[in-house]
């Protein structure tokens, strides 16, 4: 992303000068940036974003530019635009302060409409200024304000694949910020969410943010209602929590637990549908300090019945699983020891087929007391 731009700025020669007096460079930077002359500007705008791209330094050194390029942006010339625009990123980046002060300068009005533009670079650019600058708590309910959640959220609908991908991370960044989730619901998110989450590797930054966008809105029922009637959402949900991130699996979990808590029997059914178990069990025995507790008590809500059950069962996966978190919750040491490998060698054979498992994921039928898990042993019913 920032090494894209305008192909006006000068080249080894500039950097080597730099290279060898990054004050001088700076000083020249910010006196061509008072030039009357266009082309000046411009030529400023590319020596600021080069200097800043990597330099922490620089970017302190260059604050007393973001006026002058903040005023560039709504300069009539798409290169005046494009390459104050990639300045400002630049300048933008793990830098507090110059968020703040970008933003303060009055740039929001001119990147948010070039939200609007029929230039996909330009759509690019400032979809990759929002995400920068919405991680900044001091910008996020300003940027709400000037009316870019649903201008983000139709990029993700329709934008360039890297437009999707920022505008995903911006609205990440701004779904943080708890005013926001009223807004960004209202935009109608999950369909773009889920088509941009399903066909994407689901250990990728993309799959993550979008796990962490659907946790923060699966709080309501609109969102829950619309992951379900997505085709393939709550399954594609389930696959990150197989094979996410870290991160992601954290999300994945916490979001189907949140839809179990909200309605169990409305939402048990289409969870345990997609095959969940295997990832969950996983989960409570590789899983992080986070998602560990999630997927145990998501575990404990699939696996309770409204019908009472039978003891004398000690077949059903139902039965196995619920003695084995009993003896994990249990206070001796070597019990606990031998549940969390009796839960390992579960999982190691519940993974060793799952090529299977995927292929019987689209013949389960609608009725979770018919759904049913192969082990490379035999058959274990899952009357659940």
């Amino acid at each position: 992303m920032e090494g894209a731009g305008p192909s006006g700025c000068s080249g080894e020669d500039f950097e080597e000068d730099v290279a060898t007096s990054v004050p001088a460079a700076v000083r020249r930077a910010l006196q061509l940036l008072e030039e009357d002359d266009a082309d000046l500007r411009i030529q400023a705008a590319c020596d600021i974003r080069r200097l800043t791209k990597k330099s922490p330094c620089c970017r302190r050194q260059l604050r007393h530019a973001v006026r002058p390029l903040v005023s560039m942006l709504r300069v009539d010339s798409s290169e005046s635009r494009e390459s104050a625009l990639l300045a400002l990123l630049n300048l933008a980046v793990k830098d507090e302060k110059n968020k703040v002060s970008i933003v303060e300068a009055g740039a929001l009005e001119p990147i948010v409409s070039f939200l609007k533009s029929q230039n996909p670079n330009m759509q690019e650019y400032a979809s990759a200024s929002l995400l920068t600058l919405s991680a900044s708590a001091t910008n996020k309910p300003i940027i709400t304000s000037s009316g870019a959640i649903p201008l983000l959220v139709k990029i993700l609908r329709d934008g360039t694949p890297q437009a999707k991908a920022d505008s995903l991370m911006a609205l990440s960044n701004l779904s943080t910020h708890s005013d926001n989730l009223d807004i960004i619901l209202e935009t109608n998110p999950v369909a773009s969410i889920i088509r941009l989450l399903k066909p994407c590797k689901k250990s990728s930054k993309t799959a993550e943010k979008c796990c962490a966008l659907v946790e923060s809105l699966v709080g309501y029922d609109k969102c829950r209602t619309a992951l379900t009637c997505e085709e393939g959402g709550v399954l594609a949900i389930v696959e990150v929590l197989e094979s996410g991130t870290k991160q992601g699996k954290e999300h994945a979990v916490g979001a189907l637990l949140k839809m179990c808590e909200s309605d169990r029997c409305k939402y048990r059914e289409p969870i345990l549908r997609e095959g969940v178990i295997p990832g969950l069990l996983e989960l409570t025995v590789q899983g992080t300090e986070k998602s560990q507790p999630k997927a145990h008590t998501l575990l404990q809500l699939l696996r309770e019945s409204p019908n009472p059950r039978s003891e004398t069962e000690p077949n059903t996966i139902e039965n196995i699983v619920c003695n084995l978190i009993s003896q994990i919750d249990g206070k001796d040491d070597q019990a606990d020891g031998k549940a969390k490998k009796m839960l390992a060698e579960m999982v190691q054979v519940s993974m060793e087929r799952s090529l299977r498992h995927l292929q019987q994921r689209a013949a389960l039928v609608s009725t979770p007391s018919d759904l049913s898990i192969t082990s490379c042993a035999s058959q274990v019913s899952l009357n659940w």
